[in-house]
């Protein structure tokens, strides 16, 4: 088997659980690695004071932060202008949202703190809650040398993708209609397998169960975010709870949006790529 850029060299005298498990802190590392402006972002929105930093407020702290990693990420070669673009994307759609989530006659959650970096009433951080998961996608596909095996076509994708971002706004109006995506999304995605490399060798899973599994992480991350009063759902004004599992099912969405766009974007620009 031929060793691929970025995978350490072949193992010949390892086998059996001991292999396993140097294949398993490998996939560790590299989910570390891939997690790094997620990582950085969500720990400083854990960590960060309510009352901000050195007269900053809270939200504006955090813009500037998750700024100044992007520009570290960027200036390090961790992450390319394109790869920057596409998270930038993810930044834009997402506050999109956020805008209107919180807008007067939805009020899905609020912002309760100041911030002088405050547009409708959404701090300019919270864009970058969506492009952390963008981002963790970009630099999983890289670091795990990511192919799709029987991907749907990708127009059928896309239009999947753009009814889950379109449910997000029209279920308050038309009804939430988030149980027949998820029957077209299995369908859709049935056969379809990631394969990925941890170690020297391919593996590869189900791509649904990836989608379910960092949605889940992504609901956990929201519960210690709402604990630390990030944000509030209507049902933590007066004490914290759990937020409602169902939002699990959401983020789980929101995975499969981020993923078709990293995914078509990759599609295009090998589809237009000119050797040199």
């Amino acid at each position: 088997m031929s060793e691929r850029a970025g995978s350490p060299a072949t193992l010949p005298a390892v086998s059996g659980p001991h292999r396993l498990l140097v294949e398993f802190l490998w996939f560790g590392l590299k989910e570390a690695r891939a997690c790094l402006f997620a990582g950085l972002f969500f720990g400083a929105v854990f960590l960060m004071p309510r009352t901000g930093v050195l007269g900053l407020p809270r939200y504006d702290a955090l813009l500037l932060f998750a700024l100044a990693v992007q520009a570290g990420m960027l200036w390090a070669k961790v992450e390319t202008r394109d790869e920057a673009k596409t998270i930038a994307l993810f930044h834009v759609a997402g506050f999109a949202l956020e805008v209107f989530k919180t807008s007067a006659g939805i009020r899905s959650w609020s912002y309760p703190d100041f911030a002088y970096s405050k547009l409708f009433g959404v701090p300019l951080f919270s864009g970058f809650m969506y492009a952390a998961v963008g981002s963790y996608i970009i630099q999983a596909w890289r670091l795990f040398e990511l192919r799709i095996r029987h991907h749907p076509p990708y127009w059928m994708a896309n239009l999947m993708a753009l009814a889950i971002y379109a449910n997000f706004f029209t279920h308050h109006y038309i009804g939430d209609y988030r149980l027949y995506l998820a029957a077209c999304i299995l369908g859709l995605y049935a056969r379809t397998v990631v394969i990925f490399r941890p170690l020297d060798r391919d593996r590869s899973m189900p791509l649904l169960l990836a989608f379910v599994l960092i949605g889940f992480f992504v609901w956990l991350a929201e519960n210690i975010a709402t604990f630390y009063g990030i944000w509030s759902y209507p049902h933590q004004m007066g004490a914290w709870a759990t937020v409602h599992l169902g939002k699990w099912s959401s983020w789980s969405l929101l995975v499969i949006m981020s993923f078709t766009i990293v995914a078509g974007l990759k599609h295009i620009k090998a589809a237009i790529h000119i050797p040199e």
